[in-house]
């Protein structure tokens, strides 16, 4: 696995862990976001898809997914 794939991975994980504060989920999706690879892209659509996530949450893995596919991804 590629160092970058496995950041996006490691990501995911904080972005999705409702155990740890909102504060780090929210800069996990940032981060994707600023990755701006296609990988990033499809990790931030299924956060987006997450239910269990808080809806701001899943609002700004869209917002970052827009973003990305506006730079051409």
């Amino acid at each position: 696995m590629s160092e970058q794939a496995n950041e996006i991975q490691k990501l995911v994980a904080i972005a999705t862990d409702l155990g740890l504060s909102a504060e780090l989920r929210v800069k996990a999706i940032k981060l994707l976001g600023s990755i701006g690879t296609h990988e990033a892209l499809r990790a931030l659509l299924d956060l987006v898809a997450n239910e269990k996530l808080i809806r701001e949450e899943r609002e700004l893995a869209l917002k970052q997914a827009g973003v990305i596919i506006k730079l051409g991804h």
